[in-house]
């Protein structure tokens, strides 16, 4: 450990006796943080939501029992479209082909859809937060360390972007970057940056005021080194409770956008699409917009207990 570090942690008051008393503080802070969200009831909730979900997404192969894309038409004899569902268990006749959640309008399998439509979503809304937080967090750190001139012009660019409602900005951008399910995916995390820059920003103008933040400059460490090494770690706390919930948002969002038809394409099995496609069933074959919105809805729901969780969970001024 280097002089300045060693300064740096003194002033900190952490642990500078031994790499293994380091890492065993470390372990136990984990743990306790870890026990901490545990106790939040809606965290626990979320954490069971999610698991479920994600579980379901890693072995869709394995549960689906039709191939989402295939229609039945020509295959199962007797398959129609917008068949209700047949679980033989519970009474339908052996004589009709099973299918738990019915057959939609192409005669393609609602449970198998269903089932893959978990791995779009999840997928389409860690990836999309997680690049707009990594664009969002440099752009709050370089503002509120920098301060002056450099951080007007962030922020008044975010604030340009906040000025819009997201859901119409964000058709805007699709429909000049061309319908499809990446460039929605662009189009939403673009205009969640503002949020996770201004989250960022007000994180860092307390932490630039801490001792060890005063300790590195004395010792002459650069900026940047200061902000790699030591704002941004001790920032990012706001961040990711924001980010849990920015999750279920740009899920949301991605299937408003897949219900117009500017994300997700026929006959990808997105919730979205799914909903869109059968819009005019809904007195006729409602199992066809409920079975795919319930799904949509306890994924939104999941990441919101969740992220509320988590910020209870980090809040001093809950743990005084």
């Amino acid at each position: 450990m280097s002089q300045a570090d060693a300064a740096i942690d003194a002033v900190r008051g952490g642990p500078t006796e031994t790499l293994a008393a380091g890492a065993q503080t470390k372990r136990r802070g984990r743990e306790r943080g870890f026990m901490r969200i545990l106790r939040q009831r809606s965290a626990a909730v979320g954490l069971i939501l999610l698991g479920f979900l994600v579980f379901v997404a890693i072995f869709a192969g394995v549960i689906a029992t039709h191939d989402p894309i295939q229609p039945m038409l020509g295959i199962e004899q007797g398959a129609k479209p917008r068949t209700p569902p047949c679980i033989h268990l519970l009474g339908c006749p052996t004589s009709q082909p099973e299918h738990y959640f019915g057959l939609d309008g192409n005669a393609r399998d609602v449970f198998s859809r269903v089932v893959y439509g978990s791995r779009v979503s999840l997928a389409v809304g860690f990836i999309t937060v997680a690049w707009s937080i990594l664009v969002g967090m440099l752009i709050g750190a370089v503002a509120g360390f920098a301060g002056g001139w450099t951080d007007n012009v962030f922020m008044r660019l975010m604030d340009l972007l906040l000025a819009f409602p997201a859901l119409l900005l964000t058709i805007v951008i699709v429909t000049i970057l061309g319908k499809g399910l990446n460039n929605a995916m662009l189009a939403v995390g673009i205009v969640s940056i503002p949020i996770y820059a201004r989250v960022m920003r007000s994180a860092v103008l307390t932490v630039r005021e801490s001792d060890y933040v005063t300790a590195a400059r004395a010792l002459g460490d650069s900026p940047w080194s200061i902000v790699r090494r030591r704002v941004i770690p001790n920032s990012v706390t706001p961040l990711i409770v924001q980010g849990t919930l920015g999750i279920g948002t740009a899920v949301l969002e991605i299937a408003a956008l897949s219900f117009i038809g500017l994300a997700a394409q026929a006959p990808q099995p997105e919730w979205g699409v799914m909903i869109g496609n059968e819009r005019n069933q809904l007195f006729t074959s409602p199992f066809l917009i409920f079975l795919p919105g319930i799904a949509l809805t306890l994924t939104v729901l999941g990441f919101n207990l969740l992220g509320d969780g988590l910020r209870d969970a980090f809040d001093p001024r809950l743990h005084r």
